[in-house]
């Protein structure tokens, strides 16, 4: 009775995952969702589109970006956590859904690790701080003499509170001393367009959006976050050559719904991985100043566990405001 019970339970499974590796091998035959936290033309954004275009070439089927801006990216990630588990719609996440967002918010509607897969690590890039070319400061020891001077007055920028950018300004802040008026914005872009225009003095943000701006001087970079140099921006020092002791590297990854199932996760890890070693996608992404970093799951989800302690480490010590 007993072998019987066992063998049908074996069947069972054996079809199930026959079930689930025939889906995977026909996944996908309709248009993928990205959801993306942040609004068109930031550096986000930007780079969702590069991975969005190249499986889009892959797969022979649309992938459509669906930008849901606000509240640091936690509503669109809100939404993918809570999305059919199909494979059809996932996050393009990050440093600020995924190691920022734990800590800085005291109700988040998901659960970063319980309600998602981690797929693959897309790439990395610094944030930099930037100033309007009439900003009358071309390093951060006169920035900083800048501020001091006019305290309390200053605008920073970032494209919104939870962003990489966001948590770069806190701990430049708390580790200058300064202080500043933080705008936040609801993406890189609609901050940048004002920055331009000159009705913000400065801003984080991340290199992807700034990269042309700066190189065309239409902004004026005074320090990357990274721990060191970036290869896009040779003569622009760190912070930390700059007397400012803070690193802050942004990170994008793809998560789906934790219960997609795993052949699909395979799949979409393998097709990442295939488009990410392309050297015409890795082109693309160092245009906009964005190193790509493929990774297996395994690794993604170890690396997402450490930046969650980190930044809960960061928001504690810098007591930075939760949200």
């Amino acid at each position: 009775m007993k072998s019987s019970k066992f063998c049908a339970l074996f069947a069972i499974v054996l079809t199930l995952g026959a079930a689930g590796i025939a889906h995977a091998q026909s996944y996908p035959n309709k248009p993928v969702r990205f959801l993306v936290g942040f609004a068109p033309g930031g550096g986000v954004d930007v780079t969702a589109r590069i991975v969005a275009s190249k499986l889009n070439e892959l797969w022979g089927q649309p992938v459509v970006i669906d930008n849901r801006a606000g509240a640091g990216g936690t509503i669109a990630t809100d939404i993918a956590a809570k999305a059919p588990a199909d494979g059809y719609s996932l996050l393009f996440c990050g440093i600020w859904s995924h190691g920022v967002a734990p800590s800085l918010y005291r109700h988040l509607p998901y659960d970063h690790y319980k309600d998602f897969a981690p797929v693959s690590m897309v790439g990395t890039t610094p944030n930099v701080l930037v100033v309007n070319p009439s900003v009358p400061t071309k390093s951060i020891s006169e920035f900083i003499a800048y501020t001091k001077a006019n305290a309390g007055k200053v605008i920073i920028a970032s494209p919104g509170v939870g962003s990489s950018p966001h948590m770069a300004m806190e701990l430049f802040r708390l580790t200058t001393g300064i202080d500043i008026v933080h705008v936040p914005y609801k993406g890189g872009a609609p901050a940048l367009t004002d920055l331009l225009g000159g009705h913000i003095p400065a801003m984080f943000d991340n290199m992807s959006t700034q990269l042309s701006v700066i190189k065309s001087g239409r902004t004026r970079a005074l320090a990357v976050t990274s721990p060191k140099r970036s290869v896009h921006l040779p003569d622009v020092p760190t912070m930390r050559e700059s007397g400012v002791p803070i690193d802050v590297t942004v990170w994008y990854g793809i998560c789906a719904p934790a219960a997609v199932p795993k052949p699909i996760l395979g799949k979409l890890n393998t097709d990442l991985n295939r488009i990410l070693n392309a050297p015409d996608t890795q082109r693309r992404l160092v245009e906009v100043g964005v190193d790509a970093a493929p990774s297996t799951r395994e690794q993604f989800a170890v690396f997402i566990k450490s930046e969650t302690q980190t930044w809960a480490r960061v928001v504690r010590e810098a007591k930075v405001p939760q949200q």
